[in-house]
């Protein structure tokens, strides 16, 4: 049974799928506004500074190794999320890690469509290749869209020359805009948000009208996966994004990659955002924080 501290992250959802529901101002903003932050406590003994001429933050957990860093994807369905709305839940996954990270913002749709934000990322991926940092010391992380562009800015990088990192822990990942997996209908009852028309919806506005849902640098599940480096996925047993983290390591591992993939049981999606105060969100961090320390070299 999901404990009381994790049911905040359901009631969390059950509130947006009401406001998005009433096509409220609030429910256009939801996935990104301050109240996904109020699901975290803050992290002690950790210091963020701002990145000169880049919307991005620093997060800096003290005696942390310096030369090995979090690159962190925010989640927010691409219409949301930002710096700051995730800044305390990647903080817990340094911290825990004992490696900097750097969360970035990229541009939201729908003023800004694909490919806008997997050229932001890339370029945010070069700028820390361009500090020193080797890409052998760089590990992807992300949630949700997050997580698939963990993945997806991979695939970019690779096509125009850049090295790859170290390898990707997506938690939660939405690679999937036709919304296929059959989990949209063994769990539409149980995820407190998601549905397969208000995924579509999403794919819609971050697509625009010239994009493809089968594009591989939107949903990887087409792309060549071949050759990256380990992956780590987790996704909660009640959602209805089940499946993308099932056939993402499944695509993964017919790929040659060297990959994990933890379900946990009657989670919501992203429910690590809970971290500081529900333990399956605090047990989730850890196993990322185990599997990425050797990833890194730590």
């Amino acid at each position: 049974m999901p404990s009381n501290e994790s049911e905040a992250v359901r009631r969390h959802w059950a509130a947006a799928r009401v406001s998005a529901e009433q096509d409220t101002p609030e429910g256009d903003q939801e996935l990104g506004d301050h109240r996904w932050a109020e699901l975290t406590t803050e992290p002690a003994d950790v210091d963020y500074l701002s990145v000169d001429g880049r919307p991005a933050l620093w997060i800096v957990p003290h005696g942390a190794v310096a030369d090995r860093v979090l690159l962190c994807f925010h989640g927010g369905g691409y219409i949301g999320g930002s710096r700051y709305s995730h800044r305390k839940l990647f903080a817990h996954l340094a911290r825990a890690v004992g490696a900097r990270a750097l969360v970035f913002d990229y541009p939201l749709a729908p003023e800004h469509t694909h490919p806008a934000q997997l050229d932001d990322a890339v370029g945010t991926y070069r700028w820390l290749l361009d500090q020193g940092i080797a890409p052998g010391h760089i590990l992807f992380t992300g949630d949700s869209v997050g997580g698939a562009m963990a993945i997806t800015t991979q695939l970019r990088a690779r096509s125009i020359g850049l090295p790859l990192p170290a390898g990707a822990m997506p938690f939660s990942p939405a690679v999937d805009f036709e919304a296929t997996g059959a989990s949209y209908d063994a769990n539409r009852d149980r995820d407190a948000f998601f549905h397969r028309d208000l995924v579509r919806g999403l794919g819609w506005i971050f697509l625009g009208p010239d994009g493809s849902p089968q594009d591989p640098f939107v949903n990887p599940l087409y792309g060549d996966l071949t050759g990256l480096g380990p992956i780590y996925i987790q996704v909660g047993g009640d959602e209805v994004l089940l499946d993308d983290a099932q056939q993402l390591a499944a695509a993964a591992e017919k790929a040659g990659v060297d990959v994990g993939l933890d379900v946990f049981p009657q989670m919501q999606h992203t429910f690590q955002m809970a971290a500081g105060r529900a333990p399956e969100a605090d047990d989730a961090i850890q196993r990322m924080a185990r599997w990425a320390r050797p990833v890194l070299g730590l």
